[in-house]
């Protein structure tokens, strides 16, 4: 097992940044590929990154590529994800998720292991 617990998410403005954070604990973290799920009121839950088990390589949906950076530190056990120029349909509640994939994955049914999900609020 595998246990995820998210945080960091809160109220924005438009424009602004966060940073979400998720500790994992349970089976070793290096050897799961991690991402970043988010899902709005009403809607499916959708990819938005993901992380090689090393880190090495990134994978983002077309809408937040160059706005978002995912990125994790094996030693700490976290995965992060930076939220840059946030704008209102960045809105959701944010879930992150471990994979135990070759590379990563942008499906949702590979992820095994999920978080409870940290609210984030972008405001006009």
């Amino acid at each position: 097992q595998v246990q995820l617990v998210e945080s960091g998410g809160g109220l924005v403005q438009a424009g602004g940044s966060l940073r979400l954070s998720c500790a994992a604990s349970g089976r070793t973290f290096s050897n799961y590929a991690m991402g970043w799920f988010r899902q709005a009121p009403g809607k499916e839950r959708e990819f938005v990154a993901a992380i090689t088990r090393n880190g090495g390589s990134t994978y983002y949906a077309d809408s937040v590529k160059g706005r978002f950076t995912i990125s994790r530190d094996n030693a700490k056990n976290t995965v992060y994800l930076q939220m840059n120029s946030l704008k209102p349909e960045d809105t959701a509640v944010y879930y992150c998720a471990a994979a135990a994939v070759y590379g990563l994955s942008i499906r949702r049914n590979d992820y095994s292991y999920w978080g409870q999900g940290t609210q984030v609020t972008v405001s006009t």
